[in-house]
């Protein structure tokens, strides 16, 4: 069985893979035909990058919002607002601005402009390959965090030193090698490449999949789904 933790970096996606018995493997992928590959025998994937997009509307998507509620006022800024579906097809700030403005009245931040292409490639990759569809699933780094560390949310910013120990304190608890994964992969990888902080993220999201699976818990509890049923969701675990 082999389970993913993936998150997004400047050189495109860093995949830690690890398997029932947590040895681990890493690597950047950077071009989508390599990520399909990569994710084809996988047991499950978790990801951090929206999946499930609303068309329109006023509303904002549940999970984005029940996120935000669980992490409380430090950690809460860490959930962009997701697109709307259409503003994947801008090709420019200014034009994606317009285009979420139209479909759901709210401008665009630049930080959630500035992942519109990951969740565009994300999105062409599991509706146009359907068997990924349930194997590959949303998270939330700063979420996961949260649940593995008794429901308190992180206390400094993961791009701060004490960010940085405070994550791998927790990372220890379920995936002793984190320290070693972490040296390794820096050491691999330039920093315009690679940040700290998308290694300690994919580490997150793998030792979640890899723990959590069957045992999965959602916000909301019963997401509701879009225009190519995907689930609008978040998952996380909660170690008993």
């Amino acid at each position: 069985m082999k389970f993913i933790g993936i998150d997004g970096c400047k050189d495109g996606w860093f995949c830690v893979s690890l398997d029932e018995a947590e040895a681990y493997t890493y690597r950047i992928i950077q071009d989508t035909e390599s990520l399909e590959q990569h994710l084809g025998h996988a047991t499950s994937v978790l990801i951090d990058i929206p999946i499930g997009l609303l068309d329109d509307g006023t509303d904002e998507r549940q999970c984005d919002k029940q996120a935000r509620k669980l992490l409380g006022p430090k950690r809460s800024s860490s959930v962009f607002p997701a697109p709307a579906r259409q503003t994947l097809k801008a090709c420019s700030y200014e034009q994606a601005q317009l285009i979420n403005r139209s479909s759901n009245g709210r401008g665009l931040s630049q930080q959630s402009w500035n992942i519109v292409p990951k969740i565009r490639q994300i999105d062409d990759l599991i509706t146009s390959n359907t068997s990924l569809q349930g194997v590959v699933r949303e998270c939330h780094p700063e979420l996961c965090l949260w649940a593995l560390n008794d429901g308190v949310a992180m206390q400094y910013n993961k791009k701060k030193v004490q960010g940085k120990q405070e994550r791998l304190a927790i990372l220890e608890k379920y995936f002793g090698q984190c320290h070693e994964l972490l040296e390794q992969a820096s050491s691999q990888y330039l920093r315009r490449q690679l940040a700290y902080d998308d290694i300690i993220d994919a580490m997150v999201c793998a030792v979640t999949s890899r723990h959590g699976y069957h045992y999965y818990t959602t916000v909301p509890a019963v997401p509701d789904r879009d225009v190519h049923g995907l689930a609008m969701e978040m998952t996380f675990w909660l170690p008993k």
